[in-house]
């Protein structure tokens, strides 16, 4: 891989992120790493509000790139390459960091490539973190608006070593769960994509965030929903659970003090696909059933258990299915939903079961949800494979480039 510094910048959805990679034959580090959260504004709405999102994008963007830069030790004439999502995601936001990468690739006369979102979360996999490390301070934001101080904004501030892992071989199976997508790709070889399986309606990161919002119990839906479950087991509670797998590998609760069943929708079909709408609807017409018991903590978290396993339950199952047909050298987990216990858990167990001579590599946790670094990871293997007249024409993409709220992968 050839030395080059690369930018990224991502702003598909309400996290604002820039991150600086370097890249070389040694592998991919890290030097600054910068994320705004907007979880705070959106909560009270239940979801994102795309139009609110851009507007804390464009209040953030330019701190964000100041913070990178001081980070990295670099100024503008370091940089290599500029990268950027470029879809899919919500047309505002998407709009605010495309222009934003427009710009700085005309005034620094650096290339610009397009990145797409799900090539982000599934390269991320291809970044393996050291926290012993001294190489990266990596800076986790989690303020609605950035202020000019910089100690006041910042809240979290780990230090680790990013570089390529040795262990992904081809063929790739990879597992995407996020709040926008839920599918099953396979890889031949980098940048190379086959969509084998998707869901047919809701993705599962989606299901969640409706389903807290039936039981209303916060957002965003996956941390908050993952949190009421792991109550249901607490050890203390008389209605213990009894755990045991059915002939078809799904999980069913037994002797639980309200006896809740979901569906494993899809879960024996021949074929890849998903679908959580109607399990999604199962747990509002429980709801419907027992709105008094909504109040009742036992209950809410009896659900979330529930549901939480009936999503790893036909995850976990199309996973191994398809990779039992395609025979990967290696299954990877990717995007926000990855960062589930239960789901890492579940399919490292089935893999270690099932496929024993298949390696499983899941990304960090600090590295599941949106972040820029994944874009830089993904931008620095595509100018990689990338030829000279490739290359050349990229300076002037600032002219044409485009978001595209349902930007293909290919």
């Amino acid at each position: 891989m050839s030395n080059n510094l690369i930018l990224s910048i991502e702003t598909s959805c309400d996290d604002t992120a820039i991150s600086i990679l370097k890249s070389s034959a040694q592998g991919l580090a890290i030097l600054a790493s910068e994320v705004s959260s907007q979880i705070k504004l959106h909560a009270k709405w239940g979801g994102v509000v795309p139009n609110l999102a851009a507007r804390e994008h464009v209040k953030n963007i330019d701190h964000l790139l100041d913070f990178a830069l001081r980070e990295a030790g670099v100024s503008p004439e370091h940089i290599d390459v500029i990268a950027v999502t470029q879809g899919p995601g919500l047309i505002p936001a998407l709009l605010v960091g495309v222009s934003y990468a427009k710009t700085l690739s005309y005034l620094w006369e650096k290339p610009l490539l397009g990145i797409h979102h799900i090539e982000g979360h599934i390269y991320a996999n291809f970044i393996s973190v050291n926290p012993k490390s001294q190489i990266l301070n990596s800076k986790q934001i989690r303020n609605t608006e950035i202020t000019n101080k910089k100690e006041s904004s910042i809240v979290q501030n780990s230090k680790f070593k990013i570089q390529n892992s040795p262990s992904i071989k081809f063929p790739i199976l990879c597992l995407v769960v996020s709040g926008g997508h839920t599918q099953l790709v396979l890889m031949k070889d980098h940048l190379q994509y086959e969509i084998i399986g998707q869901t047919l309606d809701d993705a599962v990161g989606e299901a969640f965030d409706k389903v807290a919002r039936i039981l209303g119990i916060g957002y965003p839906g996956g941390p908050v929903v993952s949190a009421m479950a792991e109550k249901f087991q607490d050890p203390n509670d008389k209605c213990q659970k009894e755990k045991t797998r059915n002939q078809n590998g799904s999980y069913r609760m037994q002797d639980t003090k309200y006896g809740i069943q979901f569906p494993r929708p899809m879960l024996n079909k021949k074929n890849y696909d998903f679908s959580f709408s109607g399990l999604k609807t199962a747990v509002l017409y429980e709801t419907k059933k027992h709105p008094e018991l909504l109040k009742d903590k036992k209950y809410l978290t009896e659900i979330c258990h529930e549901f939480q396993q009936a999503t790893v339950d036909v995850l976990v199952a199309k996973t191994i299915k398809a990779a039992e047909a395609h025979q990967p050298k290696t299954i990877l987990l990717a995007g926000g939903v990855s960062a589930n216990k239960e789901l890492r858990a579940q399919l490292g167990e089935a893999i270690k079961k099932n496929l024993s001579e298949v390696s499983y590599i899941i990304p960090a946790l600090s590295l599941t949800g949106d972040n820029a670094a994944m874009i830089a990871a993904a931008a620095a293997f595509r100018w990689n494979k990338m030829s000279d007249a490739q290359r050349k024409k990229s300076i002037s993409a600032w002219k044409t480039m485009q978001p595209h709220a349902n930007l293909k992968m290919k």
